[in-house]
């Protein structure tokens, strides 16, 4: 019940309404008795609505997911049983424009999650004849519903105000598995959404990926990379672990580490708190702002925080934080995580904490992912001190790297790797200043200043409805409103090069116009 009145509550806040505007709660007819909705309902003192999977599937959704659509045959069980229950007795709850001058049931706030809740919020307006009525868009991905299982229905609030939800499995409004990848997949766009560089692997790191396979019935034997990547870095083995991608390591540390109070400083890369929540620890958050240009100011972080997560350059904000500063968050008895999957994509790495060993309680992790196209791969290491390294390693399974990864590591330590690595850092700072260039053209976009990642991040109104006629127009950009700190007016863009950019500009200014 707390998860649900919690996301409602949020998008009540997002439509500028209070719990008073609520008419009821609605969702699958299988869900309507459950616990945390019946419980819900009496709290707002609403009456529960219960739809058949058929009449909600029959309804036109504006966000449909695959998950939903699997478990339960309705693309969007929150926003079907919103827009229902708001058009109930009015008619037009089935996706009709409303032309002949009757209400018209519509979103006010598309499905918003938390990890076992969706909520959708729809009102019924009148629409005159011949006078089309837009609805504000927002987009969630559904992952599970009510009764917290992967494929289970929604809760949701009906007519005159409706909320719709699903449930999860934490009351954040903010998705923190959704990552960039969702955006492309199963349609063939433009993916602006990924930031992994285009045209990688090159062809030389893919013949010696391929030449590993016929060594594949050996167990896998992470020396010969562990060592490059100490010479690369200029340390000893004993501080280095090799991982499948930093994202393994944000498990291992959640895991492995010691921690009563860990912070994670937002908008960042969401795995790291995710991670940390899934270990059952409780995660605070420090929001940087953007009147401040998502700068770190380290008085910000708690003192009693004895784990803190940062990144550097920060995703999704591409925000380059001075190395003092990050340093200066060091203490006795913390352990400090910095996050430095881009840091191979700024020029000369200025600002890397990677080889230092002078700042107390140092994690440093790194991925081989972006620069190199190996997503798929997965391959990353981290830099700590060899007692954090030692307490990571225990929690590792065996033999946690594949050969063929472990080979692609030590093959992008190499003086030639790491030149080429250096040249795509000043590419991509040549195609970004085009990209801002372009974007600074259009009076409703303004960008976080001094981006330094191979992505930029955009605020426009109503982003999240541009987002969407972009795709429409072939092009994905990542939503920026999963990361703390961020809402629907947020969007990330991965640096492409000129012609791509230009292509995208204009399909900009279309669906800026489209919006009117």
């Amino acid at each position: 019940m707390d998860e649900v009145l919690a996301l409602v509550d949020v998008v009540l806040r997002e439509a500028g309404l209070t719990r008073a505007a609520v008419r009821s709660l609605a969702t699958l007819d299988a869900r309507a008795a459950e616990p945390g909705v019946t419980g819900a309902a009496g709290e707002l003192g609403v009456p529960v609505r219960g739809f058949p999977a058929g009449e909600l599937a029959a309804v036109s959704v504006p966000h449909p997911s695959s998950l939903p659509l699997d478990a339960t045959g309705t693309p969007s069980v929150a926003e079907a049983a919103a827009l229902l229950t708001a058009g109930a007795g009015v008619g037009g709850s089935d996706g009709s424009d409303g032309s002949d001058g009757s209400p018209r049931a519509v979103l006010l706030v598309p499905k918003r999650k938390s990890r076992r809740v969706t909520c959708a919020i729809a009102t019924c307006v009148p629409v005159c004849p011949h006078e089309h009525a837009s609805g504000v868009r927002l987009l969630h991905r559904a992952h599970g519903y009510i009764a917290g299982e992967p494929g289970s229905p929604p809760t949701i609030p009906t007519p005159h105000t409706t909320a719709a939800m699903d449930t999860h499995t934490h009351s954040d409004a903010h998705d923190l598995r959704h990552h960039g990848d969702a955006e492309v997949r199963d349609e063939k766009l433009i993916d602006l959404a990924v930031n992994v560089r285009t045209n990688t692997p090159p062809d030389w790191l893919r013949q010696r990926i391929a030449d590993s396979l016929t060594g594949l019935a050996a167990y896998p034997d992470g020396r010969a990379a562990r060592a490059a990547v100490a010479v690369r870095h200029d340390l000893p083995p004993g501080r280095v672990l090799l991982t499948a991608g930093a994202a393994e390591a944000f498990v291992l540390i959640a895991r492995a580490l010691p921690a009563r109070r860990p912070v994670v400083v937002h908008p960042q890369f969401t795995e790291p708190e995710a991670a940390l929540r899934d270990a059952g620890h409780e995660v605070g958050r420090v929001l940087l702002r953007e009147e401040n240009g998502f700068r770190l100011d380290p008085a910000a972080v708690p003192e009693d925080a004895d784990l803190v997560v940062i990144g550097n350059p920060t995703n999704p904000t591409s925000v380059l934080h001075p190395a003092a500063s990050i340093a200066a968050l060091a203490r006795p008895g913390r352990t400090l995580v910095v996050d430095e999957a881009f840091m191979d994509a700024v020029p000369g790495e200025r600002e890397s904490l990677a080889g230092r060993t002078d700042v107390p309680g140092l994690v440093v992790l790194r991925s081989l992912t972006k620069t190199w196209g190996l997503a798929g791969l997965r391959i990353g290491y981290v830099l700590a001190a060899p007692e954090t390294i030692a307490l990571l390693e225990r929690a590792q399974p065996l033999w946690p790297v594949s050969t063929p990864a472990l080979v692609a590591a030590e093959a992008c330590m190499s003086r030639l790797a790491l030149a080429e690595a250096e040249h795509a850092a000043h590419r991509i700072g040549v195609e970004r200043a085009h990209l801002l260039a372009g974007l600074a053209e259009f009076d409703e976009v303004r960008t976080v200043a001094g981006s330094e990642g191979p992505f930029v991040l955009l605020r426009i109104d109503g982003a999240d409805a541009i987002r969407d006629r972009l795709r429409l127009l072939g092009f994905a950009a990542r939503r920026g409103d999963t990361f703390p700190g961020l809402d629907r007016n947020w969007l990330r863009l991965a640096v492409r090069d000129r012609a791509t950019t230009n292509r995208f500009l204009q399909a900009l200014d279309q669906a800026l116009l489209l919006g009117g």
